[in-house]
């Protein structure tokens, strides 16, 4: 499998928190399917000076640049704007 290292920072507009917060029971419903299906590496939260969620970084792997794809369309932190940017760059764990 292909793997990824995914790093998406959340948008910082007025509502932005509140907004991750509302999705983010979503977004951890998706990660679990993920986990299930083998894809779900490691992931977790980045957080700022005050301990505060500003983004995310994930390490998945899909069979192929489809699949990825499709994880897009359906994540819900990039589909209810969660997250501003979303930076994805092949990744390799390393084996030991």
């Amino acid at each position: 499998m292909d793997q990824y290292l995914i790093t998406g920072y959340d948008y910082t507009d007025d509502g932005a928190f509140e907004r991750r917060m509302n999705v983010r029971p979503h977004h951890l419903d998706g990660v679990r399917e993920l986990k299930k299906k083998g894809n779900y590496i490691i992931g977790g939260a980045m957080l700022n000076e005050q301990g505060k969620m500003i983004g995310s970084t994930m390490i998945l792997q899909f069979e192929n640049e489809e699949e990825l794809e499709a994880w897009k369309r359906n994540e819900f932190y990039i589909t209810q704007k969660i997250w501003e940017s979303v930076d994805i760059k092949p990744f390799k764990v390393a084996d030991v």
